[in-house]
């Protein structure tokens, strides 16, 4: 039984990979911190293995008594109070981890590093043209300057086994961030950031854990791949979409970005003061101020098979399902 070891393992994606490499028959391993909840790992099967990726020398000496065949590294902070904390925990850790594997001579077979879009930053607001990822990288954010960051340091290291994969919006059942548009949706607002039509891009969890697994089945490896579920979607789409899958009407709000940009300064500056990050805040502004979120995701199709299962509709009603069922809506 070939042995997995997948770091982030509390976190939204990483819980759906440690369900799918069970499912899967791999022996199974959480990588975890003491203070993870392990709320949506309660499978007995489950291994849990408390990592520091701050301390190599403890890394080290577990990775040597364990030798992963394979490694998914999801570990990682979309939000951060200290900005300096984004490379702290997405590229310092993330090269930790590396360095410790190959000091340590437990290279495994294949190493998959979640990283995301944002690594690349989105596409020209002028036009409508996916980004591709033979692209420069222009990221936008302190999470995808470190997140590219990362990515620059793994993809210079000869014969490592590493597929990168950046997915776009990743929704679903557990997701914190979509399900603020959805509650918002529930309760009879369609916001809109900006008064330009917006372009997005959404995979669903299910099929991005896809994308995963066929990647480490893969005998590829050194590639970088963008994610998607291949469609082009406008916020008023995903608005409209939601709208009609929780039976909502509802009244639209436009928000001109420099109020955007306003409300989430002052939201950043006030949490700061009782040591919590806000769901919109200036990284997350920059997200929602761009108008291109659209990437080519025709490599995965050709090298992976890859074929979405859910659409946007489908990854809709499961995921709000879910928060019913969970009395989140």
């Amino acid at each position: 039984m070939k042995k997995i070891l997948i770091t982030g393992a509390s976190g939204f994606i990483g819980s759906f990979i440690v369900e799918k490499a069970l499912e899967l028959g791999y022996d199974t391993y959480a990588g975890i911190r003491n203070s993870s909840s392990k709320q949506y790992l309660t499978d007995e099967r489950i291994r849990f293995i408390n990592l520091d990726l701050s301390d190599k020398t403890s890394l080290k000496h577990q990775l040597s008594e364990h030798r992963f065949d394979y490694i998914i590294h999801a570990a990682g902070l979309t939000k951060a109070q200290k900005k300096t904390d984004f490379e702290v925990v997405n590229f310092q850790a993330t090269k930790n981890l590396v360095e410790a594997l190959l000091e340590s001579k437990c290279l495994p077979e294949k190493f998959i590093f979640v990283s995301s879009m944002a690594a690349h930053g989105p596409g020209k607001d002028s036009d409508t043209v996916p980004v591709k990822s033979s692209d420069q990288p222009h990221p936008d954010t302190l999470y995808g300057i470190s997140k590219l960051n990362a990515e620059k340091y793994i993809n210079s290291l000869i014969d490592f086994p590493v597929i990168t994969l950046r997915p776009t919006g990743v929704y679903g059942p557990r997701e914190k961030d979509y399900f603020v548009f959805f509650k918002t949706i529930n309760g009879g607002i369609e916001p809109y950031i900006g008064l330009k039509e917006q372009y997005l891009t959404f995979i669903y969890v299910r099929d991005f854990v896809d994308v995963v697994f066929k990647a480490i089945s893969s005998p590829i490896t050194g590639k970088t791949y963008f994610v998607s579920d291949g469609k082009c979607y406008t916020a008023k789409e995903f608005a409209e979409i939601t709208k009609k899958i929780l039976n909502k009407k509802t009244v639209k709000l436009f928000v001109p970005l420099a109020i955007v940009k306003l409300i989430a300064i002052i939201l950043e500056t006030t949490n700061s003061w009782i040591g919590k990050v806000p769901t919109l805040n200036r990284d997350k502004y920059n997200v929602l101020k761009a108008r291109n979120w659209l990437c080519d995701i025709s490599d995965i199709e050709k090298d992976f098979g890859f074929k979405a299962s859910y659409y946007l509709e489908d990854g809709v009603k499961e995921a709000t399902d879910w928060y019913k069922a969970e009395k989140w809506l």
